[in-house]
């Protein structure tokens, strides 16, 4: 196991997403990677009518086998030491997302991507956000330009009720993470139709 790729396993605010992202880890994990959880403030803290903080975390803790990352002093380390292969952002907001875009590394989940960046490694992002065709459109294209940055499939996940709204599908996390760490891009846009 020890030549098993580390995968930063990044969580931030889309909290209705939450169980899909807790699913796809266990993949992540049952297919043999190692996994170090990062959590931004508000997905480490923030208690919603989704569940608990406290709930989420002891799963996240007990999936992963390791403290959540959940402090910039703590995220910091991760590019310096190069302790991952591979970054997934799973769910990435679109608060998230214009922060990467813009280069603001003000969460632990940021500083881990820009701290990781340094190394030249993967980015992977699972995008869900409801303006991700209005406001967040030119964030997802400026990242999907850029090096080492790669997504997740995704989709509009209710057209008719939230026109503007993307969700990747986080089914394919494996899939897209193994694809990232061989350079590789999957067709991020999807259809069901």
């Amino acid at each position: 196991m020890s030549d098993s790729p580390t995968i930063g396993f990044a969580l931030t605010g889309s909290f209705c997403t939450f169980q899909k992202a807790l699913t796809a880890m266990r993949h992540l994990r049952d297919d043999g990677y190692r996994l170090l959880p990062i959590l931004s403030f508000n997905a480490y803290s923030l208690d919603t009518r989704f569940g608990k903080s406290a709930d989420f975390n002891r799963e996240i803790e007990e999936i992963c086998d390791h403290p959540i990352i959940h402090t910039i002093e703590a995220a910091e380390p991760i590019g310096p030491k190069k302790l991952l292969d591979a970054l997934l952002i799973c769910p990435c907001t679109g608060n998230t997302l214009a922060k990467l875009a813009a280069g603001i590394a003000d969460t632990p989940v940021t500083l881990a991507a820009k701290s990781h960046l340094r190394n030249q490694r993967p980015v992977i992002i699972a995008v869900s956000t409801n303006d991700a065709l209005a406001a967040a459109a030119k964030n997802i294209g400026e990242l999907q330009n850029r090096r080492h940055y790669y997504f997740v499939p995704y989709q509009q996940d209710e057209p008719e009720g939230k026109p503007t709204s993307i969700v990747a599908d986080f089914s394919r996390c494996n899939e897209a993470v193994a694809a990232a760490l061989a350079g590789k891009q999957l067709r991020p846009v999807f259809s069901q139709n």
